[in-house]
């Protein structure tokens, strides 16, 4: 399978706004590939779950979710995290339902702690999770995203070792993020390839065979990413990122995040299959 191209969320142009409507609508527009947003919480039932995934299998569009946004496994107060274990369970469960193949999410913040401690109790948590999931029968992989500023716990260094250390889990590249926590690094083709080589290196074909990136333009500043942005009217030099893609010879997903989605999701995969 080569990398298919997405939308994360129902695409813009899309009439009927349900996940069901949003599937039929990237088939209309000829992309392979949607990423349902449960980021103010999982708000499907098991029902819905069931028809969206017929829909998806019937018009070849490979599914993926993103776990709400409240997930922090390195909280100070402890409720905080259980219920942050709770919200990828939860995702984990619709998504298995869906079919989907992987689970996004926002690891932690650091707070005042060092990297080392908070990788080690995201480490401990996703452990947890995952045996969860194991005892279910639920392969679906947890994708802890790399993050857009340096208060969030996700740099590249950081999301691998988690791969590393726990089962199941393997990471969501998010270019424009480490573009963006970089003030303005991994822009170039040698930083991409620089990317996608550590990672390889690190994690082998179980993830050279399947990748999952966010891709769109981004704003951002000496603290970090600050939103979102089309990709002709950023500085992302994504004709770059998408040779380094072809070099590495990576399958899986590319889920485009521009605000203007679906039009940045067709420009990326027309750059794709150009080269």
């Amino acid at each position: 399978m080569p990398l298919l191209f997405g939308t994360a969320g129902v695409p813009l142009s899309s009439k009927d706004r349900s996940s069901e409507g949003g599937v039929r609508r990237i088939r209309e527009l000829n992309l392979d590939a949607l990423e349902l947003e449960f980021v103010q919480g999982v708000r499907m039932g098991e029902e819905k779950a069931r028809k969206v995934g017929m829909i998806a299998q019937e018009n070849n569009i490979a599914l993926s979710c993103h776990a709400p946004y409240y997930i922090n496994l390195n909280s100070r107060e402890p409720e905080k995290i259980s219920a942050s274990r709770d919200r990828i369970l939860q995702t984990g469960r619709i998504a298995k339902i869906l079919g989907v193949r992987s689970v996004v999410f926002h690891p932690a913040f650091n707070h005042d702690n060092s990297s080392e401690i908070v990788l080690a109790r995201v480490v401990r948590e996703l452990s947890l999770v995952r045996e969860t999931l194991d005892a279910e029968g639920n392969e679906v992989i947890l994708r802890p995203e790399t993050t857009g500023k340096g208060t969030q716990f996700g740099d590249l260094q950081e999301s691998i070792l988690i791969a590393q250390e726990v089962p199941g889990v393997l990471p969501c590249i998010d270019f424009g993020h480490l573009h963006a926590r970089t003030n303005g690094r991994y822009n170039s083709y040698d930083e991409f390839c620089e990317i996608l080589d550590v990672t390889a290196e690190s994690l082998g074909d179980r993830w050279v065979k399947n990748v999952h990136f966010h891709i769109s333009g981004i704003e951002y500043g000496l603290k970090g990413e600050k939103r979102h942005l089309p990709l002709r009217e950023s500085d992302c030099r994504y004709e770059e990122l998408i040779k380094a893609c072809h070099s590495f010879g990576v399958d899986g997903l590319a889920i485009c995040e521009s605000p203007n989605l679906e039009e940045d999701a067709l420009l990326l995969q027309k750059v794709y299959t150009a080269q």
